[in-house]
């Protein structure tokens, strides 16, 4: 998949997407339809295995060279693979870095290696690939698997995370069996707060600490102590004496992990300095190339549901920070320093659609490009990656019909590097998708959404609608490529996913009308959105049907047990019983104040009055449950009371289980691959015309 130029298909979405003036696309009139021009064939289901998409650039301290992270599918294995490769900032001398997978490629400070993550058979270990040489060696023989690989200065040292086991002192001591016995597995004893993840299961116990060990092999030492993890970023000083981390290191810190703060590590003494006080997240330190502040990201905690990430910088010499993006209702992420120290560019999401931005310590804050995205591969969430070093800055472009390439910014606008899915999608007609905003019924708020016509689309005509819900609930969809959408309109229907209140992206009192109230008014956002794309002569008003995970799971539930006007639900991985989920899920210590005022146990109502199952009397639309079978986020047990329920109400109803699978049930692209079709299954049973 790797070719020279740039696709004329893709080229063309570009030059569509950099010449449509943004009102202009927010003020489409219903009715006005781009069509399809490809005449290919559809998005089918084994194309799934053929995308690739960029991911994680990093651009070398001369500026020259990009190294980034291209992902793809592997069919035979039924995973997710990355391999790092190279690429020239005008698209040139495209080649992979080694034959080995990897992630987080992460240059030298002279640019002459990479040390890279690769996994072995003992788990993930520390590569290093010398570019004059084109060799490449493991370095490192590590207890567990290592992340936020940093460099010092010199480029002697590598910093690092490990989890480091703690040896607790059995709570019993067992009876020796008999020689030749069978005795049962030992008892397991729990007494952490936190003590199961999704997606990682049961935890060991220990803790997340820094380690630094030398760039040419060797052990590690742990630099960090405590029963603390030190896990949320490391950054080196200028000569390389010292470590700036972010840590929670509070006596409470179980129950009040959002409120970490920074601090300088000593490497010769071990000395340990706290730098920010303030309740809240601060996180990421991110040091200046002279050496004079650190950026950092992270908010005052108000106990919301939601707050606005802010970028701030500390000045090491005087004292005190300040904010940098205080008048940007909007959350920051992917900061970078430029190389004169002046300012930093950083990444955000403004109505659905990723933007990176250029703040000045003194001046006026600039926009840079659009268009970042396309790295959750799956549905259409918005996301991405950036990296800017020596006037080049690179990162992931996104656009409805390509997962994310590889761009650099450029005064003339943005330039393409790459074309991963030309060969996979040239010869395929894809979804059109169309940006629509329209008022909710509620209370008159402008609600955006994307409209994804089937293949071959008619004007006139009117198709059955999927109504396709996003998750968080603090999360945003935007106008990225997605493989469930395109295959659900390769399957005849148009897909419409709204961004209702809640949604990020929008800002801070936006997502934060759905606090201690959820479901909510999200519910009418949703409704509104299908009354547009009827009113609009799109959606055949007969034959609605509905689906989303997670959040978007629930408030499918929730629309089953508040209106009829669905053919069909599917709630995939959804809370259900607001009540059993605060004492069963993963996260249960944000449940109060952040998404309820009190405790189960003090004020049940608000739990069951915002749960699916207490108005599950009310349901008669034929609704299926997909959840995964080790999910810790939405148990599976969650899905089994809706189940059950609407079985004893006489309601059509199907549960599917995902082995194997935790909340992210797509992760996998099998998984992905039979959720699309259980969906589409469940909807044709009942896509009958209306007599």
């Amino acid at each position: 998949m790797h070719r020279k130029g740039v696709s004329a298909a893709l080229a063309t979405a570009l030059a569509g997407l950099l010449c449509a003036h943004p009102a202009a696309a927010a003020g489409n009139a219903p009715g006005n339809v781009p069509e399809t021009t490809s005449t290919g064939a559809r998005f089918t289901d084994l194309d799934v295995f053929n995308l690739e998409w960029a991911n994680d650039p990093q651009v070398a301290p001369d500026g020259k060279r990009i190294a980034y992270v291209r992902q793809g599918f592997d069919v035979m294995n039924d995973r997710r693979v990355g391999r790092i490769w190279l690429i020239d900032p005008d698209g040139g001398n495209h080649k992979p870095l080694t034959d080995r997978q990897g992630t987080s490629p992460r240059w030298s400070p002279d640019g002459k290696r990479i040390a890279f993550l690769s996994g072995t058979d003992e788990g993930t270990e520390i590569y290093m690939h010398w570019l004059a040489d084109n060799r490449t060696a493991r370095i490192s023989q590590l207890p567990e698997s290592p992340g936020r690989l940093t460099w010092s200065p010199d480029g002697r040292w590598l910093a690092m995370t490990l989890f480091t086991p703690a040896q607790a002192a059995p709570m019993v001591k067992m009876p020796k069996a008999p020689e030749g016995a069978r005795w049962a597995p030992a008892a397991k004893v729990i007494e952490s707060l936190h003590y199961r993840a999704d997606g990682r299961g049961y935890l060991r116990e220990g803790f997340t600490h820094v380690y630094v060990m030398p760039a040419e092999g060797g052990t590690p030492r742990q630099v960090t102590s405590g029963n603390f993890n030190h896990d949320r970023g490391i950054a080196w000083s200028r000569d390389g004496s010292a470590l700036y981390l972010s840590a929670n290191r509070r006596d409470d810190w179980e129950l009040k992990g959002n409120d970490t703060e920074l601090y300088r590590l000593d490497l010769d003494s071990g000395e340990l300095t706290q730098l920010t006080n303030r309740y809240g997240p601060d996180n990421a330190p991110l040091l200046s190339p002279d050496g004079r502040f650190l950026a950092y990201t992270g908010y005052d905690d108000r106990g919301l549901g939601y707050h606005v990430t802010q970028l701030s910088v500390l000045d090491l010499e005087r004292g005190g920070s300040r904010v940098l993006t205080a008048d940007l209702d909007r959350s920051v992420d992917d900061v970078v320093w430029d190389d004169a120290s002046r300012g930093l560019y950083f990444s955000y999401t403004d109505q659905g659609e990723g933007r990176i931005a250029y703040a000045p310590l003194h001046g006026q804050r600039r926009a840079v490009v659009d268009g970042l995205g396309g790295t959750s591969m799956s549905r259409p969430y918005s996301g991405g990656a950036l990296h800017a070093a020596a006037g080049t800055l690179a990162y992931t472009f996104s656009t409805p019909s390509r997962p994310a390439e590889l761009a650099v910014a450029g005064r003339a606008g943005p330039r393409l590097l790459t074309d991963l899915n030309g060969d996979a999608l040239d010869h395929k007609t894809l979804a059109a998708v169309e940006s629509v905003h329209f008022p909710s019924s509620l209370d008159g708020r402008q609600i955006q959404a994307w409209v994804a016509r089937p293949p071959g689309y008619e004007p006139g005509r009117r198709y059955p609608l999927i109504l396709e819900i996003h998750g968080g609930p603090y999360a945003a969809y935007g106008p990225h490529f997605a493989p469930e959408v395109q295959l659900y309109a390769a399957a005849g229907y148009l897909v419409l996913y709204v961004n209702p209140r809640g949604s990020t992206s929008y800002g801070d009192e936006f997502a934060n009308l759905i606090q201690h109230a959820y479901p909510g008014g999200d519910f009418d956002d949703l409704m509104s959105a299908v009354d547009y794309a009827i009113d609009a002569g799109w959606a055949d008003p007969e034959r609605l049907y509905v689906t989303g995970g997670s959040g978007g799971g629930i408030l499918s539930a929730w629309i089953v047990t508040h209106s009829d006007r669905f053919r069909a639900a599917v709630a995939q991985k959804p809370v259900i019983n607001w009540y059993s989920l605060a004492y069963t899920t993963d996260i249960y210590t944000i449940m109060f104040p952040y998404w309820f005022a009190n405790p189960p146990w003090q004020d049940p109502m608000p739990y069951l009055n915002r749960s699916p199952l207490q108005f599950v009397d009310r349901a008669t639309t034929p609704t299926m449950l997909i959840t995964g079978e080790n999910d810790f986020r939405t148990p599976i047990s969650e899905a089994e009371q809706f189940y059950q329920a609407l079985k004893l109400n006489g309601v059509d109803t199907a549960l599917v289980r995902i082995p194997e699978a935790s909340h992210g049930i797509a992760s996998r692209p099998s998984h992905m691959i039979s959720k699309i079709l259980h969906v589409l299954a469940w909807f044709a049973r009942y896509d009958h015309k209306a007599e």
